[in-house]
This record gives structure tokens, C-alpha cells and sequence, in this order.
């Protein structure tokens, strides 16, 4: 059968190999590829039961699961949206989805997410489904008009993720089918995916990372997916001695991944058939990196992706030692050039902002025209709003975003190169530094999340980049603290901190 929609990118596996285990859940249970697609085919039935047609949005709200892997399965059978939305997201969030997407279902996997079955309380959804996979509540025939069909099949939309965006301001990011089939064969070629290989997910699926460059991927490559609900050391240390042999996650999950390992006396990990792990979401600083090559003794895969390209731009390969501060080159089949910003004629210090092109590029906003036509060129290219450099071997070293460049008596500092500086403290997990206006400049804030155990104080920190660092790139402020306002993903959501920790800043 010809791959033109992702249910088929998964099923033409699992027809191939039906008593082959595909799939282990949250909680250990185990499905074959035949039980597999029993499950999609209720799901389907489920979701025409709610009145789910061609064109339609549904709303998938949950956390990693079995149970999502088959309605995005069948959501792409019956030719409509899925909009997959982590369940700890607030219910305001969800409501400011639903009014934006107007999804004709919403599907709650009340099952694995405590918190999904809160949010179909208070939208008042049927009660449970009954599934081997684990029950859901559906919020059924909402009133909705159905987007047109596309004639190609592989050129409609797939999936819409809702970004959380710089603003704050979420927009919906329109995913085809043919940009997430060419995002899944891309990653499985430069992971070196093979039908052995056990991936274990615990990036949330209801991301764009975790969505294609993890699960679609797996499964398109004949190879297991595992699911972890929400990250936790413990299980995931458990499930790499178990046998895992990939692992994708971001930055902040391996810093308190080393840190429980810790707490429990292990200076190194036991995983005798891990060969593979990589972050992404998020900047990752090379001391970081180096920590986590020596206690994995692994290289640490980079990757520079966002969710408008599906989400990979550039990544490094899986059978290269790619140094530390680079992520990578570009996917193949895709274009990547860098052009000058904040008004200049050229690149300043090579530096410039991130254009791309290829199959993987968004569609668009969805009824957002305004955004689309400021994010994507005449030419095809989606401005990326990051600022990158290439090296001599023309990888992609990402520096910043354009409007996050902090500009301190007239020189550019560059936030990614100041939270390296702080990561590379010992007791530091994660960093994030934002620029303020004050007095006619412009100040260095760094928000530090640091171990529980004897943070260093903001005064030692200081100390710290000041050997590091020219003057002039120092933080003006430092807040320490033992978290910082985050994405499911893990991501730092800068565009709160200010706000977040006001009370701290003067």
C-alpha cells in the first residue's frame, strides 16, 4: 500500500510483522502489531461514533501512552486533525485551543493521565470507553465545520500543534501528512534505525519531537517504542538496564537523570545495549555534553529542529563524533541559509538568522494568514527567527534568537552563550537568561535552577561567568531557584520568567 497518510507509515509495519511486539505501554502491557491495529480500528469506530469526519479536529489530550498512538492512527484513517495537547496543560489553555480549533471531539485518555480525566470532568465528557489499551472520554458531535479535503491525500493536514510560542501566544502549526512522513524516514536514516532497536519515549508525544522524530519513526523503522507516562530517573534507569537501545530526551532530563544517579551511588549507567542518545527542545552547552558523554560513555547527539519544520532543520549523524557546540548538518532534501538581521546588509561574525526550505516545511497558522505570511517567504522559506553560524564542516551552531539577542552597551550578547557559562557550574542543572530594558540599556537576567542540595548562591554564580566571560556579558542579576516555569517538554519557557520570579527582581 502506497504511504500517503501517517496511519499507513505504521500499519504497512505492523501488517509486515504481526506478532512482533511493537508497542510496550506506560504500565509494562505489551502489543503485538496485530493487537495493535485492533486497537485502531476501535478507535476509528469511536471517533465516527462521536461524529468525527474528513476535515474534522480532535483534540487528543493525554500523556504518553498506547492508547494516543492509536487515535492518531485512526484520526489519520478517517482523514481528520489531531490536535495532540499534554494533559498538564491548564484548562484555560485547553479552553483557548478549543475556541481557536473549534475540534468537532475531544478525546481524553483518562487512563494513564490523572490529570487528563480532571479535564473531562470539568468539559463534562462522556464517561469511559472501554479499550485493551485503556479507557477514554469523549466530548462527542461538538458543533464544527469540516475543513476541505485536499485531492492529494499526502497534502492535507495531519496534526496541529499549538506552540506555546515567545509570546505566549499559542498558534496552530499545520503538519501534512507528507511533511511528518518525510520527517519520519529522515530520522530513523540519521539515527541508524533498524528493527532491533527498542526506543524509549519519555519526551512527552504530544510534542512535535517526540511525535515524529521518536514514535512515527520507531514504528515506520519496524523497531519498538516504549512509553514512559512522565519522566522519572528511576524508571528510566530501570528501562535502559531492561534493555532500551535509544534514547531521544532534553538537556533537562539527563541533568536530573546524573543527579539521581547521585543520590544512589552510581557514577556510571548500566545499559548494555543503549547505543543511542540525543537532545533536543532545548540549547544544549558543551560542558553539559561532556558530563553526559563520560557517564553514558556515549557520544551525546545534537539536533536543531522547531515544530514549523517537523521538527528537524539539522542534526548530526548517528555514526559521527559531532563536536560540541554544532548541531549537526542539514536533514537531507532540505535547504538551510542564513541571512543577515536587525537590519544589516551582511552576517555579522557569520552570524545570521536561520532560513529553511524543504518537504518538512509547515503548511501554515492555522486561520492565522498574518503569521504564516511573515513566517513563510514568497520563496518557500520559514523564517526561523533563530541565529545560527556555520562551521568549517558546515554544521549548524544555533547562537540565539533574534529577539532574544541581548544588546549591552552596544554588544550583542548571545543568551545560549551565557547559560553555558552557568551550566557548566557543578551544581547547576539548567539556566535561562533574558534581557530587560533598564536605564537606557539593556541588563543580563539569569534565572539558575540549581541541585536541592547546597545551591550555590547568586554571589558565587557571578563569580563563576566573570571567569569565563568578558565584562560586558555577565548577568547584571542572578535568581537562583529549584525550578523554572517550563514546557511539557522541559523547556524553559522564557517569556514567563520575568514575570514568574518579579518579586525577586528589583
Amino acid at each position: 500500500m502506497a504511504t500517503v497518510r501517517i496511519h499507513q507509515l505504521i500499519e504497512n509495519t505492523l501488517v509486515a510483522a504481526p506478532e512482533k511486539c511493537c508497542l510496550i505501554d506506560f504500565d509494562n502491557a505489551q502489543y503485538t502489531g496485530s493487537e495493535t491495529l485492533a486497537e485502531i480500528e476501535q478507535a476509528e469506530k469511536q471517533l465516527k461514533e462521536s461524529g468525527v469526519r474528513g476535515g474534522d479536529r480532535v483534540m487528543l489530550i493525554g500523556e504518553n501512552a498506547v492508547v494516543m498512538c492509536v487515535f492518531i492512527c485512526a484520526c489519520s484513517r478517517l482523514n481528520a486533525w489531531v490536535i495532540p495537547v499534554n494533559a498538564r496543560q491548564t484548562t484555560l489553555e485547553l479552553e483557548r485551543v478549543r475556541q481557536h480549533a473549534q475540534p468537532r471531539a475531544m478525546v481524553f485518555a483518562s487512563t494513564v493521565s490523572i490529570a487528563a480525566n480532571e479535564h473531562a470532568q470539568h468539559f463534562n465528557a462522556e464517561q469511559p470507553a472501554l479499550a485493551n489499551s485503556g479507557a477514554v472520554r469523549i466530548l462527542k458531535n461538538m458543533h464544527a465545520e469540516p475543513e476541505p479535503c485536499h485531492a492529494e491525500p499526502s497534502a492535507q493536514v495531519a496534526a496541529l500543534f499549538y506552540t506555546t510560542g515567545t509570546t505566549g501566544e499559542p498558534k496552530g502549526v499545520m503538519l501534512t501528512h507528507a511533511n511528518l512522513i518525510f520527517m519520519a524516514n529522515a530520522s530513523g536514516t540519521v539515527r541508524g534505525l533498524n528493527s532491533n532497536d527498542r526506543l524509549y519515549c519519555c519526551i512527552p508525544i504530544t510534542h512535535i519531537y517526540a511525535f515524529a522524530s521518536a514514535m512515527l519513526s520507531t514504528l515506520h523503522h519496524g523497531a519498538q517504542v516504549q512509553f514512559s507516562s512522565r519522566f522519572s530517573p528511576a524508571e528510566t534507569l530501570h528501562a535502559l538496564a531492561d534493555g532500551a537501545t535509544c534514547m531521544p530526551a532534553v538537556p533537562a532530563m539527563y541533568a536530573h537523570l546524573m543527579a539521581h544517579a547521585n543520590t544512589i551511588g552510581a557514577k556510571k549507567i548500566d545499559a548494555p545495549k543503549l547505543r543511542y542518545i540525543a537532545a533536543g527542545g532545548a540549547p544544549l552547552d558543551p560542558d553539559w555534553k561532556s558530563r553526559v558523554e563520560a557517564f553514558f560513555e556515549l557520544t551525546l547527539h545534537n539536533g536543531y529542529g522547531m515544530t514549523e519544520a517537523s521538527p528537524g532543520i539539522a542534526v548530526t549523524r548517528f555514526n559521527a563524533n559531532p563536536p560540541d557546540l554544532f548541531c549537526g548538518p542539514a536533514l537531507p532534501d532540505t535547504e538551510v541559509i542564513l541571512a543577515p538581521h536587525l537590519g544589516n546588509e551582511s552576517l555579522v561574525d557569520g552570524v545570521g538568522e536561520v532560513l529553511v526550505r524543504g518537504p518538512h516545511v509547515m503548511k501554515g497558522y492555522y486561520r492565522n494568514p498574518e503569521a504564516s505570511a511573515e513566517a513563510l517567504d514568497e520563496e518557500g522559506f520559514l523564517h526561523t527567527g533563530d541565529l545560527g553560524r556555520w562551521n568549517k564542516d558546515r554544521c549548524l551552531e544555533i547562537v540565539g534568537r533574534c529577539k532574544e539577542l541581548i544588546i549591552r552597551s552596544g554588544f550583542n550578547v548571545y543568551p545560549p552563550e551565557v547559560e553555558s557559562a552557568l551550566n557548566s557550574h557543578p551544581k547547576v542543572t539548567q539556566s535561562a537568561v533574558v534581557g530587560r530594558q533598564r536605564d537606557g540599556n539593556e541588563e543580563i537576567l539569569a534565572f539558575v535552577q540549581c541541585v536541592p542540595e547546597s545551591p550555590p548562591s547568586a554571589q558565587e554564580l557571578q563569580a563563576w561567568t566573570k571567569r569565563q566571560l568578558s565584562p560586558y556579558k555577565v548577568p547584571s542579576v542572578i535568581i537562583v531557584t529549584d525550578s523554572l516555569p517550563a514546557a511539557p517538554s522541559g523547556k524553559p519557557l522564557k517569556h514567563l520568567l520575568i514575570e514568574h520570579f518579579k518579586q525577586q527582581l528589583n
